[in-house]
């Protein structure tokens, strides 16, 4: 076959070697990525940054090709590569001191048009949009690499390399890059290849990972099996334990009874020493003794086996191994420390895993798995926003850090929490940020009253503590009991049915509908229609039920939505009892899934009973659903109002969307002869929308010249959703 053949793939690399004098730095390096983004993992001095210097070709090849889209670049210049589509971001940034931000962006801006443009740049990243006028050398490190990055997206490249995009960022940094990286591969415009150390992103962002040993690659792996397999990552990465203090055991020949050699008996302490206190390299001179002597440390024999007794009797032998689920403990250990312990060891005798995570904002250590200074670090202004004088801002700042620790961990099977109304406020957050499914509970002296702002739109489930989480007695210890065991049932039974019950859905993708009572006939038709070959979850479009919807489109349950009934917005600008957040779209917004939208009961404000009505609206026209719902029809005003608000959200949507308008009225009581019908209110809504949407070939405004429960209008809706969704789905596998 010839060998100068086109390929699709966005890099190919075989056969690669590459010299340092004598030193043999890539050593027959072979991989392909075809698209999306590829992470390759190893330890220091195993070749990765030279990989990217040879692709770029700012090292020289002794021998291999390497080929960006199917042509050969090996040995050309880097200018050359570059003009070709390849963006590279170095390790160490590499930005000049002299120029602000925005000299860095406009000049890296001419090189090749595309979708990628400066002002897109400061859409993306915030932060530089603010720091603009600032100089390379002023910058924060995260906000070096920000810099670094979309000067190389201003490339518009086809193929994006970058070495180390992590290193050295704080944690709420690490997780936008993070986020600008998998938003990158769903994309499928730009290929990505991610040289990193931190596994924790490397197998998060791509599918498949390369490790790197002494120039080559080891293995190509598979994301989820590394994730989970602590053991690989401590042979190929050195991630873990170095050193163990229990004596190796000699294998003993074939037929010969295995004796352990008998370990002498140390009971005073004991002096731990690492004789490598740096992972070596190909090119590691021999560490001086004074060095490793200056980095050993001296460890009490009696503690250690106490600790190590302690964590075995904790966690059962099956749950040490790498990579099972956990379940995690959460609450204040300066307060609490014996009733979550309690609870930590029954759910450790039932055969699970468990981890210890503090949340205290004293700013005293305890012993537990993961501290509260850990925890801190999460915050986007670190530890110092957490651990200050004011009580009030310090468990909101450590309720934001552990929100944004909690949503990093990827083998949460659940979470328990124990103690009064602050220990619900710094948990609650975190909990709400998990998929629906994973089990929550609180058990909390404040569960019997209002547990509205606590549980939100999430699954949380409160348990009342009868007596104050206060030390343990008779009542605490069953209550806690309870809930300690209610979880670690949950928990296995989930566990058990998983596979079950994805074979028991058959396959099926979720579809999440907005429906309330007058838009119920047009909710049956469309979710009758779609039955056979979608999961239709239906929401009831009551404030919390919009909420819960985006919960499952951000937890990536829903594959799809048909927002019939966005009556929320109503109530949310108007004062109603049922209204949305200002986050409503935002879940569509980040997940860019096929939306199909509607106007559904936009002609109706939702009060309580008829003497809760506000003063300003005593004189509006109402009609009494029941004794304890009270409609108010919107005004042409108000409905320009609506219309400009879900508009401006629309033109955010870069996802496939189709948003339709019903001529005929927007719900049940918006019908010809019905008491809401105000074609003038709802002409008003319509040219609203029609002003401010910015149509495009992937958002279109439509109007249907029926009432939203017509038979007609509901076959349309079914009609455009299995188009996009099945173009979506298309563009998506292709893209993989």
């Amino acid at each position: 076959m010839n060998d100068a053949r086109r390929s699709s793939a966005a890099l190919e690399v075989r056969g690669l070697d590459v010299y340092y004098g004598h030193s043999h730095a890539l050593q027959g390096v072979d991989f392909t990525l075809e698209s999306g983004v590829f992470s390759v993992v190893g330890r220091n001095g195993m070749g990765k940054t030279t990989l990217c210097k040879a692709i770029m070709g700012l090292v020289g090849v002794s021998g291999g090709s390497i080929r960006v889209r199917g042509e050969d670049v090996t040995r050309r210049p880097p200018a050359q590569i570059a003009r070709l589509g390849v963006g590279y971001v170095p390790q160490g940034r590499r930005l000049w001191r002299s120029l602000s931000v925005d000299e860095h962006l406009r000049l890296a801006g001419g090189m090749r048009s595309g979708a990628w443009t400066v002002e897109r740049i400061y859409q993306t990243f915030p932060r530089l949009a603010e720091r603009r006028d600032h100089g390379g050398g002023q910058l924060s490190g995260g906000e070096q690499q920000m810099l670094a990055i979309s000067r190389a997206l201003l490339t518009n490249p086809h193929l994006l390399i970058m070495d180390e995009p992590t290193e050295g960022l704080a944690p709420v940094i690490v997780a936008q890059v993070e986020e600008m990286l998998l938003q990158l591969g769903e994309d499928g415009d730009i290929s990505v290849l991610v040289i990193e150390q931190n596994i924790g992103v490397a197998t998060a962002i791509s599918r498949n990972v390369a490790i790197m040993v002494n120039g080559r690659i080891n293995r190509i792996i598979d994301s989820a099996r590394l994730a989970a397999d602590r053991e690989l990552q401590q042979r190929l990465l050195g991630v873990g334990l170095h050193a163990e203090l229990e004596p190796e055991i000699d294998v003993a020949a074939p037929g010969v009874e295995p004796k352990p050699a008998p370990a002498p008996r140390r009971d005073g302490p004991v002096r731990i020493y690492i004789s490598n206190p740096t992972l070596p390299t190909r090119w590691s001179q021999p560490v001086p003794i004074a060095r490793i002597e200056a980095a050993a440390r001296t460890l009490s024999t009696q503690v250690a086996r106490l600790d190590e007794t302690a964590r075995r009797k904790r966690e059962p032998v099956a749950a040490q191994a790498s990579g099972p689920p956990v379940v995690l403990v959460v609450g204040t250990l300066d307060t609490k420390s014996a009733e979550l312990r309690y609870i930590r060891d029954i759910i450790a005798e039932s055969g699970l895993r468990t981890r210890l995570v503090d949340v205290s904002t004293s700013g005293k250590h305890s012993s537990c798995d993961v501290s509260a200074q850990e925890i801190a670090l999460n915050h986007a202004r670190g530890g110092s926003a957490v651990f200050g004088p004011d009580r009030g801002a310090a468990v909101t700042a450590m309720a934001d850090a552990f929100a944004n620790w909690l949503r990093r961990q990827g083998n949460v099977a659940g979470v328990i929490s124990a103690g009064g109304s602050g220990a619900a406020s710094l948990v609650a957050p975190g909990m709400r940020a998990l998929p629906v499914g994973v089990p929550k509970l609180i058990i909390s002296s404040v569960a019997s009253g209002d547990v509205g702002p606590y549980v939100g739109p999430a699954d949380i489930t409160m348990m009342y503590s009868v007596t104050d989480v206060q030390g343990l007695n008779s009542i605490s210890r069953a209550v806690l009991a309870n809930g300690a065991n209610a979880l670690a049932g949950m928990v296995k039974a989930r566990l058990d049915a998983r596979a079950a019950m994805e074979r028991a859905v058959s396959g099926l993708p979720a579809i999440g509908i907005t429906m309330f009572g007058v838009t119920t006939p047009a909710v049956q038709k469309i979710a009758a229609e779609l039955r056979d070959d979608f999961e239709c979850l239906v929401f009831h479009a009551t404030g919390v039920g919009g909420r819960s919807m985006e919960k499952l489109v951000e937890s990536g349950q829903l594959a799809g939505v048909i927002d019939l009934t966005t009556t929320e917005i109503c109530d949310l600008l108007m004062g109603g009892v049922f209204p949305a957040t200002e986050d409503r779209f935002g879940a569509i917004i980040r997940s860019r899934l096929p939306y199909v939208g509607s106007v559904g009961a936009l002609d109706m404000v939702n009060f309580g009973a008829p003497d809760t009505i506000p003063e300003r609206y005593r004189g509006r026209k109402l009609h009494v659903h029941n004794p304890q719902v009270t409609l108010m029809r919107t005004t042409a005003e108000e409905n320009e109002r609506m219309g400009r608000w879900i508009g401006e959200r629309l033109n955010q949507m870069d996802g496939p969307v189709r948003f339709f308008l019903p001529e005929g009225g927007v719900s049940a009581l918006d019908a010809r002869g019905q008491p809401f019908w105000d074609p003038d209110a709802d002409a008003a809504l319509f040219r609203t929308l029609e002003r401010t949407v910015r149509q495009t070939g992937n958002r279109q405004l439509i109007r249907i010249p029926k009432n939203i429960n017509d038979p007609d209008f509901a076959a349309t809706i079914v009609s455009a959703f299995r188009t996009l969704f099945g173009r979506t789905g298309a563009r998506r596998r292709l893209a993989r």
